[in-house]
């Protein structure tokens, strides 16, 4: 009779496993998990005046080149990128570059930051302009004035 009801169990876990990996194998290739991996490397220093190249080398790979969330390691990650050529337009027109040099130093919320998907850079900046704290400053203006020449009319 034990033997029995362990059988009848055993068939339902495998019925319904069947069924589970029958539905992932025929779900559409966008629903599937990507297996895309995202590596880790140190930053490297750009020319903080530059606000378009610091986005290509430190953005861009995973916000994509026109900042509309759709770089290389995007589909890699837990959160999708924002489109970063939306935010004047998702906040009434407004780009707002207080909230968005906050975000770059670490010290505001988004999804992808919750998550530390994206690095906090403020404190990579330091690094990199060795705790020069004017060039930190420099670094994320340009950086926001970069974001904000991104953004749809």
């Amino acid at each position: 009779m034990r033997t029995m009801k362990f059988c009848g169990v055993a068939a339902i876990l495998l019925t319904v496993v069947s069924f589970a990996v029958a539905q992932d194998q025929s779900a559409p290739a966008s629903d599937q998990k990507s297996s895309v991996t995202v590596k880790h490397v140190p930053i490297t220093k750009t020319s903080s005046t530059s606000g378009s190249e610091m986005f290509i080398n430190y953005c861009a790979v995973c916000h994509g080149k026109s900042g509309k969330g759709d770089g290389p390691a995007a589909s890699a990650l837990k959160v999708p990128p924002a489109d970063l050529t939306t935010l004047a337009k998702r906040n009434g027109g407004k780009f707002d570059s207080a909230h968005v040099s906050t975000v770059i130093r670490g010290q505001g919320e988004t999804p992808a930051h919750g998550s530390q998907d994206m690095p906090v850079w403020g404190p990579l900046f330091s690094s990199i302009s060795q705790g020069n704290n004017g060039e930190v400053q420099q670094r994320i203006a340009n950086l926001v004035k970069y974001i904000e020449t991104l953004q749809v009319k």
